[in-house]
């Protein structure tokens, strides 16, 4: 599982096949997912607790069956009980945000496969947005577009270096080039292509601009007193989608709202589920339950 497993993504032979168990937040494969949080257990030492309550991170975009269907995955995979948090209040407090405080605070989470727009005030989340697009969609749109313009196809793993390396939500150094290898849809053969940044801002238009979108929405249906908060404090970005180059530039333009990246982006989700773990009864009132649309 987890950097082993992603260095399977299209290398592996007929008899291994690499699988994601959760996509758009939401369970695909029941059994795997299962198999995936027993590993997880086992990995922090499941022995030394007998059936250990677990806390899980949900997008709140998902609907009741799939959050049922989270919390039944974790008690067969061995826990005693399963707790569920939605991924924006988590980062928000992973990000030291005075959440039960009478101030608006904003949050935007860009996942792998969800983008969620909070705000939160009085331990609550008051405007809520959520988007079932993410980073992997940024990366089928690279691949896409090297398809249709270049009839070359590169695999997930090649679509995402690309990201890394020269893609943007806002101009960058354009001398920077990269070269894409993949295979010709053509001749069948290897080929090696050229891309510049400004053709992969042009690729990823469309998923970041709906990012962007889903920002301004939530921005609009903020209520006035929260909206002066938000002005003066900003707007707090993090997951793994926000450290694409210029995203907060680009959603400070759009939204004429200061961003701040938070300080480790990646990890701010299971740093705030840490800090409820820390506080579990008093902050129990941040639960989700399975059973509330």
């Amino acid at each position: 599982m987890g950097h082993e497993a992603w260095q399977m993504i299209g290398r592996t032979p007929g008899s291994v096949v690499a699988v994601r168990p959760l996509r758009k937040g939401a369970i695909t494969d029941f059994d795997i997912t299962q198999r995936l949080i027993r590993l997880l257990l086992q990995r922090v030492g499941l022995s030394r607790f007998p059936r250990p309550r677990v806390l899980i991170c949900v997008p709140s975009a998902i609907t009741p069956v799939e959050k049922r269907a989270v919390e039944e995955a974790a008690i067969r995979a061995g826990a005693r009980g399963a707790y569920l948090i939605e991924q924006p209040m988590a980062a928000a407090m992973g990000a030291n945000l005075p959440i039960h405080e009478p101030v608006g605070n904003m949050i935007v989470d860009i996942g792998g496969g969800t983008t969620e727009v909070a705000i939160i005030a009085l331990g609550g989340i008051v405007t809520l947005k959520a988007l079932r697009l993410g980073s992997f969609d940024i990366d089928a749109a690279i691949q896409t577009y090297i398809r249709n313009h270049y009839s070359v196809a590169v695999g997930e793993r090649t679509a995402e270096d690309i990201k890394l390396a020269i893609g943007s939500a806002w101009p960058i150094d354009e001398s920077l080039k990269v070269e894409v290898r993949g295979r010709d849809l053509t001749a069948g053969l290897p080929r090696t292509i050229v891309m510049s940044p400004e053709e992969v801002r042009t690729a990823i238009a469309d998923p970041v601009g709906a990012i962007v979108d889903v920002v301004i929405d939530a921005l609009s249906e903020c209520p006035p007193e929260l909206s002066q908060d938000i002005l003066m404090r900003g707007i707090y970005l993090t997951g793994g989608g926000g450290l694409l180059k210029g995203l907060d530039v680009r959603i400070a333009q759009e939204t004429k709202v200061p961003v701040k990246l938070t300080i480790t982006p990646l990890e701010t989700v299971v740093q705030g589920a840490g800090k409820v773990i820390e506080d579990f009864d008093s902050l129990s009132s941040l639960f989700m339950d399975p059973r509330r649309p």
